[in-house]
Order: structure tokens, then C-alpha cells, then sequence
């Protein structure tokens, strides 16, 4: 597949994908396991991080835990790595984000999870020196979303911000620019927070995040990504980076 090609199937995904909690019991077919994995090693080598896939992770999601907020969770991608790298928490969001869209491509159901889930479980061992940033559950879902998700989506969400709320400039804006920032209002974020925000100055795009909550990073690593996709080009890791134009 080219890189147009495949640029286009991640900008299908990101307009297509929608957090599910409510999966079928029916498991993921395992070629479409086998390719996430490979996506998932791919990835670990390119990042540094270790991500693991985690077969039968229900548990982790008990109703004390979860709040009833989800429903037959099997799969889930376990993003992790070490304590110390640098920009964890971004580079779980910006890589963990890939895998989301891989498997939207795949016609499959997904959610971040950072908070509502067991993290005491015997199921997500703590390695010394790594630290689990979060999980994504994955599955196969119902075409339309469940009446409970529907609920869950309007007690968590607000309205989503309009493209010129995500940025500021100095003048008008090119084209690829919006691309990115069109790709970033379609971007999950915790509780619908949308707090990026980018800048467009002499020509130049830089984007930042305040640092007030824990899912702030891996917020902004996932909008990098989104952006990326749609300005065609390059994010560094670091709160304040500075786009590469390809």
C-alpha cells in the first residue's frame, strides 16, 4: 500500500471511529489479531514502548471498577513502557492513537480506558521500571452504538469545539494546516476536554497542552498524531513542538 493510500484509509478512520464500551461476545478473527500484533511490535521498536496485547482482560474491568460503563471487554492493548523514557505519556497516546485507527481500518470497536479499570489486577503486572500509562479495549461491536452508550456519550461529552477554536494566527492559514486541525476535532481526548491548542506564526505551526491533569500527554500525543495525518508532516515529542512540513 502506498503512503497516499494508506494516509487515505487513516483519514476514513478517523472520521469513522467512535468510542465503544458495549462489545459482542463474538471474538476478534484471529487474522485480524495476528495483524495487530505485528502492528503492535512495528510500533515497539519505532518507539520504545512495550505494548501488549492482553487476550482475555475482562477482568480488569469489574462493575466496582468500570461503573457498569462497559460490557463484554475481551481484548485489550496494555500501553506501557519504561518509567523514566522520555515523553511516555505522549508516546503512549501518539502510538496507541495508531492502533486505534489500525483497528478501525479492521472494522473494530475501541475505547481509552485511563482510570475505569482494575489497576491492581493480577492480569496487568507492573515490570520494575515500567509504569502502565493506560489500556484500550478492542472488540468486535454492534453496528450501532447501544442505548447505554448513547448515555454514557451524552454524561461525558460536551459539544465539540469548532476548527478555529483549536488555534490561533497571525494571518490566514494554509490549507494543510486546516487539513490538521480538521483531523484534530475528530481526535478522542479525555472526557471530551479538546485542550490542545496550536499556533500558526511566521509560518510556523507549534502546539501545546497545559499540563493539569494526568491524560494531558497522552491528549496531546493522540492530536499530534490526527494532525500528522491530515497537514501531512511531522510532530517531535515535547509540549510546545514545532510541526515538520513534509
Amino acid at each position: 500500500m502506498s503512503k497516499t493510500d494508506k494516509r487515505e484509509d487513516y483519514l476514513k478512520a478517523i472520521e469513522s471511529r467512535k468510542s465503544r464500551r458495549s462489545y459482542t461476545k463474538e471474538p476478534i478473527d484471529p487474522e485480524k489479531v495476528w495483524f495487530l500484533k505485528q502492528c503492535m511490535e512495528e510500533i515497539n521498536g519505532e518507539s520504545g514502548l512495550s505494548i501488549r496485547w492482553l487476550e482475555d482482560g475482562g477482568a480488569a474491568f469489574s462493575m466496582t471498577k468500570s461503573y457498569g460503563m462497559f460490557k463484554n471487554v475481551r481484548s485489550v492493548m496494555v500501553l506501557q513502557g519504561q518509567r523514566k523514557a522520555s515523553d511516555l505519556r505522549e508516546r503512549a497516546g501518539y502510538y496507541g492513537e495508531r492502533l486505534v485507527l489500525e483497528a478501525a481500518r479492521l472494522g473494530l470497536g475501541t475505547c481509552w480506558v485511563a482510570g475505569t479499570y482494575d489497576k491492581s489486577s493480577a492480569l496487568l503486572p507492573v515490570i520494575d521500571g515500567e509504569e502502565i500509562v493506560c489500556l484500550i479495549s478492542v472488540g468486535n461491536v454492534p453496528p450501532e452504538q447501544t442505548l447505554k452508550e448513547k448515555v454514557i456519550y451524552r454524561s461525558v461529552h460536551r459539544s465539540s469545539l469548532k476548527p478555529e477554536d483549536f488555534y490561533i494566527a497571525d494571518g490566514p492559514v494554509p490549507d494543510w494546516f486546516m487539513n490538521g486541525i480538521k483531523a484534530v476535532q475528530k481526535a478522542p481526548s479525555a472526557i471530551n476536554s479538546q485542550k490542545v491548542r496550536f499556533q500558526y506564526k511566521n509560518q510556523t505551526a507549534t502546539v501545546t497542552i497545559p499540563e493539569t491533569r494526568p491524560t494531558d500527554l497522552i491528549d496531546l500525543g493522540i492530536a499530534k498524531l490526527h494532525f500528522t495525518i491530515g497537514a501531512e508532516g511531522n510532530f517531535p515529542f515535547g509540549n510546545g513542538a514545532v510541526f515538520e512540513k513534509e
